[in-house]
């Protein structure tokens, strides 16, 4: 396959590091001028922007999580007047408030670019068509896919999520090259074709992107033989603008290469916040070097890897697949799951007590969540069986992922110094 690269894939460390260089102090005075959130936040670690003369200054400087941005509902931490806003994406959250982000025309473009490159990257060009079936709306993955496949010339096929059976007659009629897709959802359409009848193998498709959730690498070789393509990972955030933020490269297919000519990647000890060194294992954080109309610094994204050198893009290092989260988040089959979240149901839930626990398994190839809550002392057969059947119905509804449902005694579910342990998480890598 021709490799096929833009300017900046050319780029060598030293060029790059100039470059960043200049758009991260853009980026850190474009913050303190615009946004109260970082104008606060440097005045009081005693910094002004002007302090970050080399990239090693950055560590300085504090960080951003996820409650920042939540505290500034909804557009506290935009940096440019919302009549420059072009489009409002959202992430669900677990107290009613979402994770907004905002993008300017320019932002759309910068995205488009980085997700056309990601494209290309894993093997698409110019003609093909991909099949996009990550969710629209304002989840990033179906719209920043999109327009990152129209970006490379691509003919989109908007798929979105669900319906089935309708997206693998789709790909044989369309007859796509590319698919995007949640690795799970890969398999679910796995299932359908067999269960049609249909050879896998026999479809259009020549590679897979595979994002949104953690995938193993004994996923990827079943889908690469039952499909007979290739899979490749992508990786993206919308706190930092979606997918295509990092891309495996097909033909190396050992880690996400970042985009550093417009995300500033730093490792982090999880526990201390210091800086590791390049290889070891740590929080991932980023920085935007580019982004006008929500910049962020030093976000922590909770996300667990290592930074590597690049290989099949020399310039970029790359950051090897996530291993796992730092705080409480559970991935079942591409949705994002908080224990707060089933806290919120079991409470609401009568005959039950405030006691639960999620076990995670996996049977066969996919994730399956059970939630086990205690039936208070009072309760019936029949107010078990009716809180169960609620407890499944929430689950399903309000967070978007299908559970089993176990109603134990009271008393059964294990304590640790008085609290329940939320989460057995029972699955083999």
């Amino acid at each position: 396959m021709t490799v096929l690269l833009d300017a900046a894939e050319q780029f060598g460390r030293e060029e790059l590091g100039a470059l960043q260089l200049g758009r991260l102090q853009t980026t850190l005075h474009h913050a303190y001028e615009n946004v109260p959130f970082y104008r606060q936040s440097f005045d009081k670690a005693g910094l002004r922007p002007e302090d970050c003369r080399s990239l090693a200054d950055l560590a300085r400087f504090p960080f951003t999580v996820k409650t920042d941005l939540r505290d500034h509902y909804p557009f506290g931490m935009f940096a440019v007047p919302e009549s420059d806003i072009r489009r409002i994406h959202a992430s669900s959250g677990t107290t009613g408030r979402p994770t907004v982000v905002g993008y300017t025309g320019r932002d759309l473009d910068m995205w488009a670019d980085v997700v056309a490159r990601s494209i290309r990257a894993a093997g698409g060009r110019p003609g093909h068509k991909v099949h996009v079936a990550y969710g629209y709306g304002l989840f990033t993955g179906g719209l920043g896919a999109h327009y990152g496949a129209e970006r490379l010339g691509c003919t989109v096929i908007p798929a979105s999520g669900g319906m089935t059976a309708r997206q693998v007659q789709l790909i044989q009629d369309f007859r796509p090259e590319i698919v995007m897709v949640t690795p799970s959802y890969m398999l679910t359409l796995l299932d359908e074709f067999e269960r049609q009848g249909v050879d896998p193998r026999t479809t259009s498709l020549k590679a897979g992107i595979f994002g949104a959730e953690p995938w193993t690498e004994e996923m990827r070789r079943e889908i690469e033989e039952r499909f007979a393509i290739d899979a490749v990972d992508i990786y993206g955030l919308s706190e930092v603008i979606g997918p295509g933020v990092a891309q495996e490269c097909v033909e190396t297919k050992d880690g996400l290469h970042i985009w550093e000519d417009h995300f500033y990647p730093e490792v982090v000890d999880p526990v201390t916040g210091e800086v590791l060194p390049d290889g070891e294992r740590g929080e991932l954080v980023f920085t935007s070097l580019t982004k006008e109309a929500m910049p962020v610094v030093r976000y922590r994204t909770r996300d667990l890897t290592r930074l590597l050198p690049g290989t099949a893009r020399p310039g970029f290092r790359r950051m090897e697949k996530v291993t796992g989260r730092s705080d409480d988040m559970v991935i079942v089959r591409g949705v994002n799951l908080f224990p707060t979240q089933i806290e919120e149901i079991v409470l609401r839930t009568p005959g039950v007590a405030p006691h639960f626990q999620l076990r995670l398994t996996r049977e066969g190839r996919m994730d399956h969540l059970t939630v086990r809550a205690e039936a208070r002392a009072e309760s019936s057969g029949e107010q078990r069986a009716a809180a169960s059947a609620s407890i499944a119905a929430a689950v399903k509804d309000g967070v978007g992922v299908s559970a089993g449902v176990e109603i134990v005694d009271p008393g059964t579910l294990e304590r640790s110094v008085g609290k329940l342990r939320r989460i057995e998480d029972l699955r083999t890598e």
